[in-house]
């Protein structure tokens, strides 16, 4: 290798310099105390586990995203988490098997094999949180509205809000009769929303006519809250579940109208987000300039069942590098005191009392080169007359 080659990182993969990593860690005390104010505690799950317990009812996706290795300890495969919600569903349903409504939060750095995008990190700073134990609309608004504070808090302008629900396509899949290749098969051209290739599939499978209709008209159905109006009309007479799900929905567009006033909520009845993983609600921000969403999540119940307790779950996470690449806010100047490089005890006390109070001083190292300025410091401690004072630079 080249010794130029040795400061290359792999591709994906980025260090956070100043003052990008001073902004960072205060976004994070923010959003920290932020979901602690409303309840939710924080966890630390490990960054590398056994990879049966860390891909547990996440799907094919996820497995992808997963770098694997073998534990030289035991011979048992393992993976570097490219998803802390299972972890944290671990945590919940084994190690505090609460019966009670829990809240959880966490905030640490993912790796995935691959990007999620063009030109996306491959390590992102992955922030969210999670609730367990309530199954019904109020916990699904409530992480919503997490979500829509952690953009508030970050500077992110101009987000707009997507809302659908799996149950409305998993009820008319189960109705026509599909099977688990099928699903999968018309769930990829729905994604696309190719109405002739999905027309194409569907003849080919001689589905009844009106489900075809349904089917087809599933991917027009996206707009503000009237297009549940028109998808109770198109969907009228499907399985019970597929109208749960859209009464499921008009109770979450009624509260979001009712508890977060100026949030427009754009509903897409195609937008399977997760599918493989969710189980109703899902949901997602989205930035003018991004092609794909900021934030995202939804409900996944009963992802516990595995580690001994099945329960009712709610989260969303985002990318908290993303977050502030995003931010509109501007980072202050990074203020500080010089202190000269002295042996005095009058010096070293008067450090101590300004670092207690929260100031930072920089202190000089004897011979070396640049003085206040250099060091980024807007003050400097100056000796008057035997006591040691704080002056502008």
């Amino acid at each position: 290798m080249k010794e130029i080659d040795r400061w290359l990182l792999p591709e994906g993969i980025e260090e956070v310099l100043p003052p990008q990593a001073r902004q960072l860690e205060a976004l994070r005390r923010r959003l920290l105390d932020m979901y602690d104010s409303r309840g939710y505690d924080l966890v630390m799950p490990p960054f590398i586990e056994y990879l049966e317990s860390l891909l547990t009812g996440t799907g094919h996706d996820l497995d992808l995203k997963t770098f694997k290795l073998t534990d030289q300890l035991t011979g048992r495969l393992m993976g570097v988490r490219a998803d802390m919600t299972p972890q944290v569903a671990r945590i919940d349903a084994h190690h505090l098997k609460s019966k009670t409504p829990t809240r959880l939060c966490y905030l640490g750095t993912v790796l995935h094999t691959r990007p999620s995008g063009f030109a996306a990190s491959r390590s992102p700073l992955q922030v969210g949180a999670e609730l367990y134990g309530h199954a019904g609309v109020e916990s699904d608004i409530e992480i919503f509205a997490l979500m829509v504070e952690t953009l508030r808090l970050c500077g992110v302008e101009q987000s707009f809000f997507d809302l659908g629900h799996v149950g409305i396509y998993r009820g008319l899949a189960k109705q026509a009769g599909l099977n688990s290749t099928q699903e999968d098969e018309l769930f990829d051209v729905l994604q696309r929303k190719s109405q002739p290739d999905m027309r194409e599939l569907l003849g080919k499978w001689s589905l009844d006519n009106k489900l075809t209709d349904k089917f087809l008209g599933l991917s027009d159905l996206n707009g503000d809250a009237s297009v549940l109006a028109e998808a109770k009309k198109l969907l009228k007479g499907s399985d019970k579940s597929v109208l749960a799900a859209l009464d499921y929905l008009q109770q979450m567009a009624e509260l979001i109208a009712q508890r977060l006033e100026g949030i427009a909520v754009h509903f897409d009845l195609a937008e399977l987000r997760g599918y493989n993983y969710h189980t109703g609600a899902v949901f997602a921000a989205f930035v003018p300039g991004q092609g794909s969403a900021v934030a995202q999540g939804g409900r996944y119940d009963d992802i516990g069942r595995v580690f001994g307790q099945a329960r009712p779950a709610t989260g969303f996470s985002t990318d908290l590098k993303t977050l502030l690449s995003l931010s509109k806010a501007q980072a202050g100047p990074v203020s500080g005191i010089f202190a000269p490089a002295e042996q005095d005890q009058g010096l070293t006390r008067v450090v101590t009392e300004l670092r207690q109070q929260g100031e930072r001083v920089v202190c000089a190292l004897p011979g070396q080169q640049g003085g206040a300025k250099e060091m980024g410091c807007d003050r400097q401690l100056l000796n008057n007359n035997n006591q040691w004072q704080v002056e502008p630079v």
